[in-house]
């Protein structure tokens, strides 16, 4: 079992990323994470708080798994990771330059629930 939190690599478009998930309190919120290998002190938190409609890990859900409206994520794999990543880019959220910048996720999540995922190639 991966330790929570511990840094993880993923690599896109040439890119390495490095990423994690962790889930704090208090206010119950499941927080993915995510930076540049070259640029570590530019980071993206995303934060997923607990809302009406909106859950986040606790029973029966495990820690990176968040879920509304019908719509699940697993933020523990790579390919959903993968998703957020672009879509945060696509939006102008990650920060270029030594600068910690929070997001409310569930905006990404809902674009990303309401598509279908792209094939897996």
């Amino acid at each position: 079992m991966r330790r929570e939190g511990a840094l993880r690599e993923l690599t896109v478009d040439g890119t390495v990323w490095l990423w994690n998930v962790r889930h704090r309190h208090p206010g119950c919120r499941t927080v993915l994470s995510l930076r540049r290998a070259e640029h570590r002190h530019a980071l993206l938190r995303l934060v997923f708080r607990n809302a009406p409609g909106r859950a986040v890990a606790g029973f029966p859900m495990g820690v990176g798994e968040v879920a509304a409206g019908g719509g699940w994520l697993n933020l523990n794999e790579p390919g959903v990771v993968r998703r957020f990543l672009q879509e945060a880019l696509a939006r102008g959220l990650v920060p270029t330059a030594h600068r910690e910048t929070d997001e409310d996720g569930w905006p990404l999540f809902d674009t990303l629930t309401a598509t279908e995922p792209p094939d897996a190639a």
